[in-house]
């Protein structure tokens, strides 16, 4: 694929699996344009990874800070050509579903779910209008409906929602060259993951670098784990 001139959109990529998934497609020739909500931290990432990174401040539950990078990045770059829908908190992980203060179910969702949702709004008619795009959700095992248990609620049903917004997102924009999908990239050693996860960043990042990347012909509408297709 020739990327030559193309800008991908990573959130929450001053660490972990966005500022890996940043580097690799920085080496695959993407001017990145990574977002996070410190700016001295994502300002450190983006020099630590030198030319074509391009460090923005945004809060993706924040819908004032996301029209202002929209802004940015259209005066600044012109165009975006892939959404990596990253950024994403887990509160309350060992607390049972009842127990969840409502305040915390609302945290999680602004930042799993409508944040993803107004990026994508502000983003995607400019890729369909092109006929070119590739967006893709940073979901989890932990919002597959058909192995869904106690774990996380508030994450596990937050995750279950990005999934269905990847659906019916997929199918507004089938036509159009704009593929979206949704990935799990596994249990991988991050801050969030812990120092017990069996996967490391690369192997995280892998799969969602492939969607990003996907050729014309590509999948869209799927949820994938190891480039594979999995259970909603």
């Amino acid at each position: 694929m020739n990327v030559r001139g193309r800008v991908a959109l990573v959130t929450g990529a001053n660490r972990g699996i966005g500022l890996e998934v940043s580097r690799q497609l920085l080496r695959q020739g993407y001017r990145v344009v990574m977002a996070g909500r410190d700016r001295e931290r994502i300002e450190a990432a983006a020099r630590g990874l030198g030319r074509g990174a391009v460090a923005m401040v945004m809060d993706v539950s924040d819908s004032a800070s996301i029209a202002a990078t929209h802004r940015a990045v259209m005066t600044e770059l012109t165009r975006l050509d892939v959404i990596v829908n990253n950024a994403a908190v887990l509160l309350h992980e060992n607390s049972r579903v009842l127990a969840i203060p409502r305040d915390a179910f609302h945290a999680t969702f602004e930042t799993n779910v409508f944040g993803a949702v107004e990026i994508c709004r502000a983003f995607v008619p400019d890729m369909i209008a092109r006929h070119y795009g590739r967006v893709v959700n940073v979901s989890s095992g932990a919002g597959q409906l058909s192995r869904m248990s106690t774990y996380a609620p508030a994450y596990s049903m937050s995750k279950a929602a990005l999934n269905a917004f990847t659906r019916i997102l997929a199918e507004t924009c089938r036509g159009h060259g704009v593929l979206v999908n949704a990935v799990d990239p596994g249990w991988v050693r991050t801050e969030m993951g812990g120092r017990s996860a069996p996967r490391s960043v690369q192997q995280g990042a892998d799969s969602i670098v492939w969607l990003a990347t996907l050729d014309d012909d590509g999948p869209t509408g799927g949820f994938f784990r190891d480039r594979r297709p999995i259970d909603w």
